[in-house]
């Protein structure tokens, strides 16, 4: 542990992403290091009760770990559809917790520790802004590509957060109408129902099906079993139906990317997320699509980057970081 500054000192911050699939959480200091980690399954529980008693279990050895409750100034917590002002999860289509859900009052009882919420996304653009290839940079966008498709919007260095707290949801704009049924929101033709990881494998599928004769390393694996991660590792291999879903999804993204830009004028976009492991499998359709579809005032401005944080520690981080914003006991 590092030496105390003052005796009564709360060094320590808990950061908390609740993702789709798995929450990650890290005890952080005052520098962004991370002292602590530890992660357990959103999908286990179908109510929020008995979520938080193992995510208490889990953290318990990190509080530990710094010396107890006494050094935590307390709890950040990055979440989908979670609201800045009141602290509540609401109506998140990617977790099985359904309705609203009033997190930050839950686990400030719980803890007996101050507990800010934020949008996942955005506490992921908070994280890179601090600590990553965001820092220093007053406007950019972060588009976090994983189970789902988030975003965060910085502009004139303040995170967008709009009358409500929802402002930042670029995933479910529509981008093809009447386009695929997303089964969370009941929308047709969403960004994220094209660009996320289950987009992909979705593209993937539609491809196999539309052209039944052509061979694929893909056609090795059951419909049901093909992911992102099989998908790349495809297109790798020089599978030409793999690559095209690639330069497909790209190609929506790209286009998707051009309108945000002339709505904000960023200075970069940062991608994130799982995703972004496909790298210039994604990028380079992305940036030639983006670029296709601007207008010449914004044409080669604004850099289009992959995060270099790992993937976990920009939401932990960004999460984080609202505790040290928090108003003192």
């Amino acid at each position: 542990m590092t030496m105390q500054a003052k005796n009564n000192r709360k060094d320590y911050a808990i950061g908390i992403d609740i993702g789709g699939t798995n929450t990650v959480f890290g005890m952080v200091d005052h520098r962004g290091d991370i002292r602590y980690r530890g992660a357990i399954s959103t999908r286990k529980h179908d109510t929020i009760e008995p979520y938080i008693e193992e995510l208490y279990e889990a953290l318990l050895p990190a509080i530990e770990h710094v010396g107890g409750l006494q050094y935590v100034r307390g709890i950040g917590v990055g979440a989908p559809n979670g609201n800045y002002y009141n602290g509540t999860i609401e109506y998140a289509p990617n977790l099985k917790f359904q309705g609203i859900i009033p997190l930050a009052e839950i686990m400030q009882k719980k803890f007996g520790l101050p507990t800010a919420l934020t949008n996942d996304a955005n506490a992921a653009a908070v994280g890179e802004m601090m600590y990553g290839v965001a820092k220093g940079m007053k406007d950019f966008i972060m588009i976090t590509l994983g189970t789902g498709v988030g975003s965060g919007i910085v502009a004139n260095g303040q995170l967008i957060y709009g009358h409500d707290g929802f402002a930042g949801e670029l995933g479910h704009n529509i981008v093809i109408p009447g386009g695929r049924y997303h089964p969370g929101t009941g929308a047709h033709g969403s960004l994220e129902a094209y660009t996320s990881a289950t987009g992909v494998a979705r593209t993937a599928r539609e491809f196999l099906d539309k052209d039944p004769g052509s061979s694929s390393l893909l056609r090795d694996y059951p419909a049901d079993e093909i992911d992102s991660r099989i998908v790349f590792e495809c297109a790798v291999k020089g599978d030409a139906i793999a690559g095209e879903v690639f330069r497909y999804t790209g190609e929506i993204l790209g286009m998707s990317l051009a309108n945000f830009v002339m709505f904000s004028s960023p200075e970069a976009i940062v991608l994130f997320g799982g995703l972004t492991k496909a790298g210039d499998l994604l990028l380079k359709p992305t940036k030639a699509s983006m670029e296709k579809n601007l207008l010449p005032i914004f044409q080669n401005k604004v850099k289009l980057v992959f995060s270099e944080l790992k993937e976990a520690d920009a939401a932990i981080l960004g999460a984080s970081a609202l505790v040290w914003e928090l108003k003192k006991d």
